[in-house]
Parts: structure tokens; sequence; C-alpha cells
């Protein structure tokens, strides 16, 4: 596929039904996973999930609730995940072969990635929002803000987004 102008995604309804998730941290994990396939896989969004730090292995993330394709787990910490995770920053990927050998391939027809990191209270990262799309240049910071703000609506990271980094 070709690049694409980025999509102009209207986020208004995933952010207000966001504020009304409930539960433990796992409910409201699968809740937004849900909600966000919904809104997001007819605008672009061929994947979506979360990635957790091994607790049984340092160097590696395991796939959390996700849709709606097939995913890697484990994967290494040296792909987009595991550098958001280590690093604190969101990757805005607007090409994955910038990413070289740090990129792991899932799905071979995902073109774009955006990943996002999430943090408990205590300002400790937890975990990373992870999403893919089959066009070259599909997300944008604008992305990344809505979701961060979709993820907090949901207390599932802090209200402050972290730095992002696009390639």
């Amino acid at each position: 596929m070709t690049e694409t102008q980025p999509r102009s995604r209207d986020y208004t309804g995933l952010l207000s039904v966001c504020r009304s998730l409930t539960g433990d941290r796992a409910s409201r994990m699968a809740g937004l996973v849900d909600l966000a396939w919904d809104a997001l896989a007819a605008e672009g969004v061929s994947w979506l999930g979360f990635y957790l730090p091994d607790p049984e292995n340092a160097e590696q993330m395991l796939l959390g609730p996700r849709r709606d394709k097939p995913a890697c787990s484990p994967i290494g910490m040296h792909g987009a995940c595991g550098q958001s995770f280590r690093q604190h920053i969101t990757l805005v990927v607007r090409d994955v072969a910038a990413l070289g050998e740090g990129y792991v391939a899932c799905d071979p027809r995902d073109l774009a990635e955006l990943v996002i990191p999430l943090f408990d209270s205590h300002g400790e990262c937890w975990g990373v929002f992870d999403l893919d799309s089959f066009s070259r240049g599909a997300f944008t910071t604008r992305d990344a803000d809505a979701l961060h703000e979709c993820l907090a609506a949901a207390g599932l990271t802090s209200d402050t987004p972290p730095a992002a980094k696009v390639f």
C-alpha cells in the first residue's frame, strides 16, 4: 500500500464512553479494547491492544486484551512497544520500515504503528497501548493525544501525556 493522508478521526464518542468504564484494570482494558475497536476498525486501524511487561523476563512483553487479528506474544523489548515502555515516550511510526531491527512484525501487512505508554498513579510505566494500520502514515500526534485522553478517561494512565517521537 502507499502512504495515505492521515485520517482526521473523531474521538469524541470514544472519549465519552471511555469515561463510563469501571471495574479493575483488566476489565477496563478489555472494555477499552472493544470500544476502541468498534470506533476505529473502519478508520484504518488493523489491530489494537495492550502489551504488558513479562514478570518473569525483563527482556520481553506479553499480550494483553486486543482486537482483532492474532498478535505476537511474547515480544522482545527491542521493538516499538518495548522502546515506548522503557523510554516512557509515545511512538508515532508513520512507516514501520523506519524502525529497522526495532520493528516486531506480527502481521507483514502492517505499515504504521502507534504506541502509547501507560502510567500508574505513582508514575510507573505498567504497559503500552499499541495500534497498527495497513496504511503508511496512518497515525499522527493528534491520534496519540486523543487516544491518551481516552486512556486517561478510562483510568488506565495518568492525565499528563508523555512526549512523542515521530518516525
